[in-house]
């Protein structure tokens, strides 16, 4: 499968490789070598049937939902790029430019992904299990375009960069961040510097409080590293997985909308335009008495009583 440029840019390649599909069989191929590793001792980590069952289904159903939304966040780029304000051309350092940006974005997407509800609503999906391997990597969502998603790359696009070259990194990203989803591989000695290892998003996924909300890298851990949410993992700290209330349940339908569900359910008792906005656009948690957990709620209520710090299922659910 590859992604057909229009006409009127004869600078760039007929086509480029739709990666993410092309990498499929190449996923599978790693998980099943990864399950039979962990079952025979060779390898660190655990599977649960039904959790890599959901996580699979995640995965076809975010496929799915691509092929029937994913126009419109592709239409989002052309508009953008209509309206370009620069035009850098089809140079080497263009593309290097180009994926830089769109890691750049990815971090910030990926940021406001945990930091506003809205947007966690859709990624809560791929920090729902409970376990933290290879199939963990495909627990995708099924309503990105919903979320809007895609508006943290439309910047790029009304930069002058093509969207095909944006959709072709940010494809590439995709590909990379499927392996860092395993235990069996501890650490990568000076490449922990400037990659997104497998250590650094073990931290990502973790709910101890001394890790939540951190390392939201794609390709390159150093945004984090600059922003100041770059958390080291730490051997006597071993990263607890999943979210704060954990569903315990494996059925697709609730892991795709439980979150938004929630966010209806508390649309129906707000009493004003703010709650409403709030209990959206505001941090996952939020409430307007102050009763349920914040990621900020969470690390001040560690501070204050250290032995919580590594102990995340000693802090109350929401």
């Amino acid at each position: 499968m590859s992604v057909n440029l229009p006409p009127v840019t004869p600078d760039l390649p007929p086509n480029l490789p739709d990666v993410v599909t092309w990498a499929i069989p190449a996923f599978v191929v790693l998980i099943l070598i990864e399950l039979v590793g962990i079952r025979m001792g060779w390898l660190r980590g655990h599977y649960e049937r039904r959790d890599m069952a959901a996580s699979l289904f995640m995965g076809l159903g975010n496929v799915v939902s691509g092929i029937i939304f994913g126009f419109v966040g592709l239409a989002a780029l052309y508009l953008a790029y209509e309206h370009r304000i620069f035009e850098p051309g089809r140079e080497w350092w263009v593309w290097v430019l180009c994926f830089l940006g769109e890691d750049l974005a990815y971090y910030w997407g990926h940021r406001l992904g945990h930091e506003r509800r809205w947007f966690w609503a859709s990624h809560v999906v791929h920090h729902s299990s409970q376990h933290y391997n290879l199939s963990t990597a495909l627990r995708q969502t099924w309503t990105g375009t919903f979320s809007l998603g895609f508006i943290f790359v439309m910047p790029l696009a009304f930069l002058g960069l093509h969207p095909v070259m944006i959709v072709f990194f940010s494809g590439l990203s995709l590909v990379y961040q499927f392996w860092i989803h395993t235990e069996s591989i501890r650490r990568l000695g000076p490449l922990e510097w400037v990659l997104n290892t497998p250590s650094h998003h073990r931290v990502h996924h973790a709910v101890n409080p001394h890790y939540l909300d951190a390392n939201y890298a794609g390709v390159l851990i150093i945004w984090d590293r600059l922003f100041g949410t770059f958390v080291r993992e730490a051997e006597d700290n071993p990263p607890v997985y999943g979210i704060i209330a954990n569903l315990g349940a494996f059925n697709p339908l609730r892991i795709a909308f439980h979150e938004w569900a929630g966010i209806l359910r508390d649309w129906r008792s707000a009493r004003n335009l703010r709650e409403v906005l709030l209990y959206a656009f505001g941090p996952p948690g939020w409430s307007p008495d102050g009763t349920r957990l914040t990621t900020c709620a969470i690390k001040e209520a560690a501070r204050k009583e250290p032995a919580l710090a590594d102990s995340p299922k000693a802090m109350p659910a929401e």
